[in-house]
């Protein structure tokens, strides 16, 4: 008692590096053309060209903070539009709950970046170290001759220059690529830039080769939200014990009569990046990529079982299977209540973005009164109001915009520093003008309170117009 007092059991276990085995099938096939496709868009995507015009950027996806300016393709983002980059956020969060309640951690299975990368850099051990089998002996192999040496530092070198790319394309997305990537080149490149390079291929470099199915397993939230997503009809990756159980190895090729269809191969384990063993039931590190699922079949196939051992299914499945019925058809657990409100929901919010954002103008004023003093009495009697106007031009070239005002007909407006009403905003650009609303001697808006005004901007070239409701007041103040 007193032995275990003083030595109480560790609650650390040391990590057992996994080694995943090379396997075929319809998943890994899918894995493999999902991982082309999101690495394809990554790394492309900065170097995709797109013409706005002589004083605009040609980068088709840019997040420019140095001018406060989104561009993807033809849209562009000014900051006082950010309700459109929340309302894809939103999106994005609703499309996870949706695709979790129908077909449970298949983000993490087939797109999360940590599971794109970890594929790919295991893809790169696997090409230098052999298959599952020769990567054990090396892992186990404790003397450092020259050919394990030779081979880690090939694959460590090739890992870096992935990570590397990785950094690198994740920088591009802020400037214009074909520059900054000269300016790397030469040295000549913002601090920044070198310093975001260098964390991003160090987390790269570590995350997917070295920490793997432990980012999932620790670091990773979703594992513990994503229950709160699924129901009994949700769609996962499970074991039919009913029908492989017992176990039993083959005898002279041959199953026992008396023993289920699994025969005890490992090949599902064998296979899985995280290392479990799916026959032991549902489990958080389960990430259903479904791999285990092409291994079994591929063992079904030799030993002449049905394929299926191991596939998606929901708990309703299980037991109708149970009890002699056919499992339900899929799209009876994809259409239900739940994955029907969170795709109404996505809907309704992605109409409300297209809605918004072809309505939006192309010209916006903002008029922010000067309050100190709220008005000025001028030589001749009348009555002075001062406006901050800020006029945004979000065409590709300069525009002439010219201001007015509407409420009382004895109003008059006037800009500082100009004797006309017209002023050029330049392209992609916003002017501040300070406009002054005068109202004579005697006039109802001299001598009222506040009087309600509307003040215009009009596109000179196009006759687009927009406005500002605002206040004018006067000496009754």
């Amino acid at each position: 008692m007193a032995d275990s007092q003083s030595n109480p059991p560790s609650l650390y276990a040391a990590r057992e590096p996994i080694f995943p085995r090379k396997v075929y099938g319809k998943f890994r096939n899918l894995k493999w053309i999902l991982m082309a496709v999101t690495l394809g868009i990554y790394y492309i995507t900065p170097w995709l060209r797109w013409d706005r015009g002589p004083e605009l950027p040609d980068q088709a996806v840019l997040l420019d903070l140095a001018n406060r300016r989104f561009y993807f393709f033809w849209i562009e983002i000014w900051p006082h539009e950010f309700y459109f980059v929340a309302g894809l956020l939103v999106m994005a969060g609703l499309g996870l709950f949706l695709f979790t309640s129908a077909l449970g951690r298949v983000w993490c299975g087939y797109a999360c970046p940590q599971t794109v990368w970890t594929d790919l850099f295991i893809l790169v051990e696997r090409w230098f170290e052999g298959d599952r089998n020769a990567r054990l002996r090396l892992h186990r192999q404790k003397k450092l001759d020259f050919r394990k040496a030779r081979l880690r530092l090939a694959k460590w070198t090739t890992w870096l220059l992935i990570a590397l790319a990785t950094g690198g394309a994740w920088v591009f997305y802020f400037t214009d690529a074909p520059t900054l990537a000269v300016d790397l080149v030469q040295g000549t490149a913002h601090p920044i830039a070198y310093t975001t390079i260098a964390i991003l291929t160090g987390t790269t470099f570590f995350f997917g080769g070295f920490a793997r199915e432990q980012i999932c397993i620790y670091a990773c939230p979703w594992p513990r939200i994503q229950a709160a997503m699924m129901d009994e009809d949700t769609l996962t990756v499970g074991y039919r014990d009913w029908r492989g159980e017992p176990r039993g190895k083959l005898k002279k090729g041959q199953l026992d009569p008396d023993q289920g269809d699994c025969i005890d191969c490992m090949a599902c384990v064998n296979v899985c990046p995280m290392g479990i063993d799916i026959r032991d039931g549902q489990q958080m590190e389960c990430i259903t990529c479904a791999l285990c699922i092409d291994a079994c079949d591929e063992v079904m196939d030799r030993i002449g079982k049905p394929r299926g051992l191991i596939d998606y299914m929901a708990l309703t499945d299980e037991v109708r299977e149970r009890e002699g019925h056919e499992p339900k058809p899929v799209w009876q657990h994809v259409l239900r209540p739940r994955t029907i409100l969170y795709t109404t929901l996505w809907s309704l919010v992605g109409i409300l973005l297209l809605v918004a954002l072809f309505i939006r103008s192309d010209i916006e004023l903002t008029v922010s009164p000067v309050r100190n003093p709220t008005f000025v009495t001028l030589s001749d009697g009348s009555i002075r109001n001062v406006y901050e106007v800020r006029l945004r031009n979000k065409h590709g070239e300069e525009r002439p915009f010219s201001l007015s005002v509407k409420g009382d007909p004895t109003l008059r407006l006037q800009l500082e520093g100009s004797t006309n009403k017209t002023v050029p905003v330049p392209a992609d650009s916003m002017r501040l003008v300070r406009t002054y609303v005068i109202a004579p001697p005697g006039s109802e808006p001299a001598e009222s309170e506040r009087t309600d005004i509307r003040l215009w901007v009009e596109d000179s070239s196009s006759g687009e117009r927009a406005y500002k409701d605002t206040i004018f007041n006067g000496r009754a103040n």
